[in-house]
């Protein structure tokens, strides 16, 4: 075992634990760092330029994670690690012994990881490894979108936006960027499915690429009507519009029943936004990070995957802690 740094051991001594230090703890302790580092390791590198060996696959893997924790670049990332010894600590790094691998390194690792789907591949595993756990109970699907914003400026270099990125109104407002559908588990509200396309996409088209096949009930906002002809098989339940619920006149039994089952689907419903909050106000992913559409789909794959591992954070502690007795 090797001896640890002067800067590491005092780190070690000090008598407040952060709360970085707890939240990175906790997925160092629930995080299936075996099974990931499997998905990526038939295509990893075992050998770099002549005389340099590449970043071991473990550290690698968790810079990646930080990265997407914490909405850092690459740049940020690298500066994040030589300031903080909790992020060393997490990653594995002494910097007595080696050095912080660059920017580059990281953006090389990430496009190993788009290039070959992978991070699809990273997000199934987590959510495998959930399923095992029993977690992911797939007897209902609740669908939903949400618009990440893009630059919408012409003051670039190409003098022009994103091509793959478009406009849509939501309320009175123009957005411009693209959207992330999702399905989620009704249960336990884990995403278990995930589409990206332009903001100008109708939520409705996306609705059947967002179900399993296994569920007997489905979810969905008022902007799901009509979609028993887009994505038949379960049984739907969709919002009523608002204009119309508010008209409803509830001094009459049948509009109060009414209202009482938009109030029960609502609640339901309510769980589809839990993985919006993580990804959005947590990991502070509300713009894009990269061009394209493919790039941004890719890293909303690691996002969505690393929520469910927030999202089920105690239940996988508790289990954790329930093996180790």
């Amino acid at each position: 075992m090797s001896q640890r740094s002067f800067a590491s051991a005092e780190h070690a001594m000090k008598k407040k634990q952060t709360r970085r230090e707890k939240f990175l703890g906790e997925m160092e302790r629930i995080v299936p760092w075996a099974r990931l580092m499997a998905v990526v390791e038939p295509l990893y590198p075992t050998s770099g330029r002549v005389g340099r060996q590449p970043t071991g696959l473990a550290k690698m893997l968790r810079m990646y994670c930080l990265q997407q924790w914490y909405g850092l670049a690459d740049e940020a990332l690298e500066d994040a690690l030589y300031d903080s010894q909790a992020l060393r600590d997490f990653v594995g790094i002494d910097l007595s012994r080696e050095s912080v691998p660059d920017a580059t390194t990281l953006l090389k690792f990430r496009r190993l990881l788009n290039d070959n789907n992978l991070t699809k591949a990273l997000f199934d595993e987590i959510n495998a490894h959930l399923g095992e756990k029993g977690l992911l109970m797939r007897a209902g699907t609740i669908v939903d979108a949400t618009i990440i914003a893009a630059p919408s400026s012409t003051k670039n270099e190409d003098k022009a936006r994103d091509a793959d990125m478009h406009q849509t109104k939501k309320g009175n407002q123009w957005h411009f960027g693209m959207k992330a559908h999702i399905g989620v588990d009704a249960d336990s509200g884990l995403v278990h499915s995930m589409v990206g396309t332009a903001a100008n996409v109708n939520d409705v088209t996306q609705a059947g690429a967002l179900l399993h096949g296994q569920e007997v009930d489905a979810f969905g906002d008022a902007g799901y009507r009509g979609v028993q002809a887009e994505a038949k098989g379960p049984h739907w339940h969709v919002a009523m519009q608002p204009g119309k619920r508010r008209k409803l006149d509830l001094t009459h039994e049948w509009a109060r029943m009414l209202n009482e089952v938009e109030r029960i689907k609502a609640s339901v419903r309510a769980k589809v936004e839990h993985p919006f909050h993580v990804i959005k106000n947590l990991f502070r992913h509300k713009k894009v990070r990269y061009k394209g559409l493919a790039k941004n789909e890719a890293q909303l794959f690691s996002l969505f995957g690393l929520a469910n591992i927030v999202l089920a954070k105690q239940r996988l502690l508790d289990l954790d802690a329930r093996d180790a007795s």
